[in-house]
Parts: structure tokens; C-alpha cells; sequence
């Protein structure tokens, strides 16, 4: 009886701690009318006024070796023919090979048919614009719709970005001529560095389209992206893109919160983003979250309250977020030697 009675005693914290969880988060509010089953759902992308696709498809995932280049492309053109129009992309995913792929399926008139967006790492000027550059080639295409400083880990970041020959003036100047439409930030670590990126921007007159964090059942519990970030950036009006919404696959394959794929990213969706950008290796995986964008629903805070109490017991140490918990130092060094994308 003392087992049991500890054991539901155990279960009612989780609960109470999942809807302690669930009531600070910016949620949507739950709504009769949504997209018809099969439709793929579109959101503003906050203050710009594009209309993109719920579902983002990550663009790290197409250049593993692992991935055959047909593959790739069948997992992009199959995406945009299922309704994505927003594509991610960095300029250093597996040595450039994303960018390549994407650029070689974006042919044939499917360029037209889709949101582009790019990351560069180079935090000086002429980095900047190198990367910038080789982005263009590799993508074969002379804009690209959303440009993102990568991997803002780091309290010094935002003062060398907007500091003296800083890439943020060159993200203006190509902006300005033509060659980038949107400019936005990520980062993986701090929500701390996050809100500094914002401050620093906000200091110098500018206000970022986007914003890309990590988001998912994890993180409402640990250095939480959804709790500090989300609500700035929304009253702000900027676009929020969630990433990591099984953590690099951990979340799932750990097996320690019974959380499948797809609440996941019903999850992420479920937050108040514009896109919840999803890494896919397969058209397996593609199907995966074609089929939970177009089966998403709002969910109301006892829901979301259920989904967080599963990830309670585990999700405030940060251990399945090693993005979060990795010395920033050795990330940014490292990522591509053990990091699995989006």
C-alpha cells in the first residue's frame, strides 16, 4: 500500500508540474475552425506578412553521406508538391552538400515555388559576405528570402554582430542590394543570449523578422526558449521558428517520456511559432511530419498540461537537450562532427 500510494503520489507531482508548465507557455487558444484533414496549414511569418507552411523542412539532414543525392532531391521536390514552401538551409550543413542539393532541386521551377531561407556563421563583415556569397551559388539562385545569423551561443555574440565591422552591417548592404529579403537570428543554447541578441538589435534601431530557437516537451521544464524567448519575440513581431522538437532525435529514442514523434511536433506546433522546421533523411521521415502538420489541431492547456507531465521527471536537468548543456565553445567547434540538425 506505501508503494502504491508513493507511486500515485509520485504521478500526481508530474501532473501538477505539467500544468505548471503548460500555464506560463504562449500557447495557441484552442479553435473549432482549422485547415480540413490533408490540408497542409499556413501561418504568417510575423510582421513580413508571408504565408508560410507550418511544417519547415530542415535542410541539414539532405547532405549526410547517408542520404543519397536522389534521395534528397525526391525528399525536397516531394515536401513543396505536399504543400512546404519553407525551406532551411545553412551555409556550413555537411560541408556545403545541403546547400548544393537544395540548389540542384530547386530547379525547374520550383525555386518559384517556395520560402528560402539560408544561415551563415561568419560574425565579421567579409565572412559574412564570403559565405553569403558561395550561399548564392550553391542555392543557384541570385535571392535568398531569409538570411539568419547562426548559432548566437554566446553572451559576446550580439556585441561583435552589431559591433564595428560587424556582419550585421553587411547583412544591411546585401539586403539593400537586393540579395536577401528578411534577416533573422538562431541559436541553440541561452534563452539569456537570445534576449541579449534582441536588446543589442533593439539598441540599434533594427528589428529581426525571425527568430529560430529549440523547442520542444523538453524545454518547457529546462532554461525554457518557450517561456523567455516566445513572448518577446511575439510582442515584438517577430517571427518564431522552432527547431529540435525531438531534440536531435533523443527525445523519442531515449524512450524515458513515451513521447511519440508526432506529439512532438504537435507540440512545437502547438506554441504560438510560425514554423517548426523538421530534419527528414527519408521520404519516410517527410510522411512523418507531413502527416502531423496536416493532422494538427490546437491543443487546450489540459492537454498540453498531460504531454509535459511525461516529460517532467526528465526534462529539468537538460540531458536530452545537450544543446543546451554543451560548453557553447565546443558546440559551435564540434556540432557538425556529432550534431544531427534541425
Amino acid at each position: 500500500m506505501g508503494a502504491k500510494s508513493s507511486r500515485r503520489e509520485f504521478l500526481d507531482q508530474l501532473i501538477l508540474a505539467g500544468a505548471s508548465a503548460a500555464a506560463a507557455l504562449p500557447l495557441l487558444e484552442p479553435v473549432r475552425a482549422y485547415a480540413a484533414t490533408g490540408d497542409m496549414p499556413y501561418r504568417t511569418l510575423g510582421s513580413t506578412g508571408e504565408k508560410v507552411s507550418l511544417l519547415g523542412l530542415g535542410g541539414y539532414h539532405l547532405g549526410l553521406k547517408t542520404t543519397s543525392a536522389e534521395e534528397s532531391l525526391r525528399v525536397i521536390r516531394t515536401a513543396i508538391d505536399g504543400g512546404v514552401n519553407f525551406l532551411d538551409n545553412s551555409w556550413d550543413y555537411n560541408g556545403g552538400e545541403s546547400e548544393r542539393r537544395m540548389g540542384a532541386a530547386l530547379r525547374d521551377g520550383y525555386r518559384q515555388k517556395v520560402f528560402l531561407m539560408t544561415k551563415t556563421n561568419g560574425q565579421l563583415k567579409n565572412v559574412w559576405n564570403a559565405q553569403l556569397e558561395e550561399s548564392l551559388r550553391r542555392l543557384q539562385t541570385d535571392v535568398v528570402d531569409l538570411v539568419q545569423f547562426h548559432e548566437m551561443n554566446l553572451p559576446t555574440d550580439p556585441d561583435v554582430l552589431f559591433g564595428p565591422n560587424g556582419a550585421f552591417e553587411a547583412a544591411l548592404a546585401a539586403k539593400k542590394a537586393g540579395k536577401i529579403r528578411y534577416i533573422g537570428f538562431t541559436g541553440h543554447t541561452d534563452p539569456e543570449v537570445h534576449l541579449k541578441v534582441l536588446r543589442t538589435a533593439a539598441a540599434n534601431k533594427f528589428s529581426f523578422a525571425t527568430v529560430q530557437m529549440p523547442l520542444n516537451v523538453m524545454d518547457a521544464h529546462f532554461r525554457s526558449f518557450a517561456r523567455q524567448v516566445v513572448p518577446e519575440a511575439l510582442q515584438q513581431g517577430i517571427a518564431v521558428l522552432g527547431m529540435k522538437s525531438m531534440a536531435a532525435g533523443r527525445i523519442v529514442q531515449s524512450k524515458t517520456s513515451n513521447v511519440t514523434p508526432t506529439e512532438c511536433l504537435h507540440y512545437a506546433m502547438n506554441l504560438k511559432t510560425s514554423v517548426v522546421i523538421n530534419g527528414c533523411e527519408n521520404l519516410k521521415d517527410l510522411e512523418q511530419g507531413l502527416k502531423a502538420a496536416r493532422s494538427f489541431r490546437p491543443m487546450d492547456q489540459s492537454e498540453v498540461a498531460n504531454l509535459l507531465a511525461k516529460t517532467a521527471a526528465v526534462g529539468g536537468t537538460g540531458e536530452f537537450e545537450y544543446f543546451k548543456t554543451m560548453d557553447p565553445h565546443i558546440l559551435r567547434q564540434s556540432k557538425y562532427a556529432t550534431f544531427t540538425g534541425p
